[in-house]
């Protein structure tokens, strides 16, 4: 059976999946079993993308300091490859970190610095936690500084390379620099073992529910087969759908207003966003100024389940208001959605601790 969407419930569909419908979600561990990752960039034009992304779904009662709590203490999320992850998606990543890497260069580097590989396992054991910085560079071949992230020092390099291993994790952060220690000692070690296939079934099970519906054959969201096909009105992609969603499109849940980060993972899949929401979203950050016709780092603005406008803001630290340039409208807001409108971004300025200059 294919599912025959109109484009409305394919849209609610894709919201409440994210969490950006009336009903919020209570803690961050929550919305991270939800969404699966929650994309980290130090980028504050008003906030990091990982406290905007906890906000935007949680609310006011979110503060930076749960989301540590849950990373740092509870051990309930983890941070790789630039997101922090639930720590039940543990155990669907281990076996493809098993065979890592997979691109030729990339063994060929560590089979060149088998000492350093050792060295730099050796001195975690003996006195980690410890900064990149603490840890000496015994490289004997240095790799290529792929687009210029890092300096001449090969023990970053190595560290990201050891964690998508599962060798070594990240136990927290002092200021933008990680701290490093052994898996073994970050990572609980009672989790389930899954075969390379089996995990690779359920994560794209759960990388449907997070998504609620994908294309089927998409490299921004892959789901494979999971969940049930489905066609949306006015579509010629052949989609998948969670069939929670489809259970679930009868119960009653208001819209709401949402600000998203520019990283935001609900807008990462940028095809779907034209397909389903006829929503063509440019970030201009990249762009010179002269070029740039909606703010260097313009935040949509969901209604409901549209994406009607834009916020070019930024927050001035040394006075500590809340600057709104402009609020675009892609699509007029009637005078109530306006309304709400202003209110998140009151909401937000608040949230802030800043004073929300009038506009």
């Amino acid at each position: 059976m294919v599912h025959a969407l109109t484009r409305d419930e394919a849209r609610r569909i894709a919201v409440r999946a994210q969490l950006l419908d009336a009903e919020r979600p209570s803690d961050v561990v929550e919305v991270a079993e939800q969404l699966l990752a929650i994309k980290i960039d130090p980028t504050a034009v008003i906030a990091p993308c990982q406290h905007t992304t906890l906000w935007s779904r949680i609310g006011w009662s979110y503060e930076p300091g749960q989301l540590t709590k849950a990373v740092e203490l509870d051990r309930a999320m983890f941070e790789l490859d630039g997101t922090f992850r639930p720590m039940s998606m543990l155990p669907l990543l281990m076996p493809s970190m098993r065979t890592w890497p997979k691109r030729a260069s990339s063994r060929q580097w560590l089979e060149a610095n088998t000492k350093f590989r050792a060295d730099v396992l050796a001195r975690l054991r003996a006195e980690g936690p410890l900064l990149a910085a603490q840890i000496p560079d015994t490289a004997e071949v240095a790799r290529n500084n792929d687009g210029g992230w890092y300096g001449p020092n090969q023990v970053p390099h190595m560290l990201d390379f050891l964690a998508h291993q599962g060798e070594v994790a990240i136990v927290g952060r002092a200021g933008r620099h990680r701290i490093w220690d052994l898996a073994e000692r970050v990572y609980p070690q009672d989790v389930p073992e899954y075969t390379e296939d089996e995990a690779s079934v359920m994560l794209a099970e759960r990388r449907l529910q997070a998504a609620g519906i994908a294309k089927q054959k998409s490299p921004w969201t892959p789901v494979g087969q999971a969940g049930e096909p489905a066609s949306v009105e006015g579509s010629s992609w052949k989609f998948r759908v969670d069939p929670q969603a489809i259970a679930a499109l009868d119960d009653e849940s208001d819209g709401r207003v949402a600000i998203l980060n520019p990283y935001d993972g609900a807008l990462f899949d940028r095809p779907r966003l034209r397909e389903i929401f006829d929503f063509e979203y440019v970030l201009e950050q990249f762009k010179p100024k002269a070029q740039r016709k909606y703010g260097f780092f313009a935040h949509p603005i969901l209604i409901g389940d549209m994406f009607m406008g834009l916020l070019d803001a930024a927050v001035d630290r040394e006075n500590a208001v809340l600057r709104v340039n402009a609020v675009h409208q892609l699509i007029p807001f009637e005078p109530e959605e306006d309304e709400m409108v202003r209110a998140e971004i009151a909401d937000l300025a608040e949230w802030l601790g800043v004073r929300l200059v009038d506009f």
